[in-house]
């Protein structure tokens, strides 16, 4: 395998890595929003999801019981959102906001308190995490060109999470449109009057969607810390939960082109990834934060000129008051 090919192998390996998180958060805010809840809080569900799925992995040794830990703190999370914007009708953008502050400021302090590492938790053994699986027979394809080559190394090698995110979007496509609850939850998201006036319940209907979104953030978070990496480091979300709500709205809040475009944002972390240290004719090496900033960039300028005109669920953001 030549030099290029393999560089071409790894890249695409590592988008897919690199969009897992996107995924599952792009798939919670598509939950949220389309029941009408503004969930700006993607970033810190899971930043919390991270700490708590590292910390039990740490003390437990079980990658399970770490997961379980991280989706009960992302929904209680989510339940605390819900209560603020459901029940009591504040403002969706404020409460979102706070649960990222909270979540970042939270993880740090006991994270500290806990370990006296800076925020840091100590670091994982593989049987403590989920590591990558190979498939059966990618071993045996590995030196068939294209097709082995392809398998083993873009399509085997990953994590469960990272099967079950690709996972995912089919079964959210179902759930949406094909499925009387996902009828229901996008009609809520359009016109909750009118799901009311049929005696469905709308407030139920938004907190079922937020407490999906909870769980799926958990996902993300676990990926995070005891997939992707053996540790938990403060702030280690660094923006994904927007650049998923990004995903989510250059999508169009629909779950195939949000997927494509996770994987869009994946593929610019990964290329951003391996330019760093390298040089570039007549510019020398380039700055690395200029290379970690990338994905950020591409981010605003593929929202602000390539995006269209995408329109929101009619519903989205304002609170619903049952008329007597």
């Amino acid at each position: 395998m030549d030099d290029a090919v393999a560089l071409s192998l790894s890249t695409l390996a590592a988008t897919i890595r690199m969009a897992t998180p996107l995924i599952f958060c792009a798939m919670a805010g598509l939950f949220s929003e389309r029941s009408g809840v503004i969930d700006i809080g993607l970033e810190g569900k899971m930043l919390a999801a991270a700490f708590a799925a590292a910390t039990v992995a740490a003390e437990t040794g079980s990658p399970a019981i770490a997961l379980l830990a991280a989706i009960l703190v992302a929904v209680l999370f989510s339940l605390v959102h819900g209560f603020a914007c459901i029940t009591h009708r504040g403002d969706q953008v404020v409460s979102g906001v706070a649960i990222n502050i909270t979540a970042a400021g939270l993880t740090v302090v006991l994270g500290h308190a806990w370990y006296a590492r800076g925020g840091n938790t100590p670091d994982l053994a593989p049987d403590q995490r989920f590591m990558p699986i190979t498939l059966p027979g990618a071993e045996a394809l590995r030196d068939v060109p294209l097709i082995g080559q392809v398998y083993f190394h873009i399509i085997s090698g990953h994590s469960l999470l990272t099967y079950a995110a690709v996972a995912l979007v089919p079964l959210v496509w179902f759930v949406l449109y094909r499925t009387r609850f996902g009828l229901r939850l996008r009609a809520t998201g359009e016109a909750p009057a009118v799901v009311d006036t049929a005696g469905i319940p709308v407030l139920r209907l938004r907190y079922t969607a937020v407490m999906i979104a909870g769980l799926l953030c958990g996902l993300a978070g676990t990926f995070l810390s005891i997939s992707q990496n053996a540790t938990f480091q403060k702030e280690m979300t660094a923006g994904r939960g927007f650049i998923a709500l990004a995903a989510m709205i250059f999508g169009k809040w629909r779950p195939w082109p949000a997927f494509f475009a996770c994987l869009l944002f994946g593929f610019l972390d990964a290329i951003a990834i391996r330019l760093q240290g390298v040089a570039v004719p007549g510019l020398g090496q380039v700055p690395v934060p200029l290379i970690q900033a990338l994905p950020y960039i591409f981010t605003v300028v593929l929202l602000a000129g390539f995006i269209g005109k995408a329109v929101a669920p009619k519903a989205l953001g304002l609170p619903y008051i049952k008329e007597r």
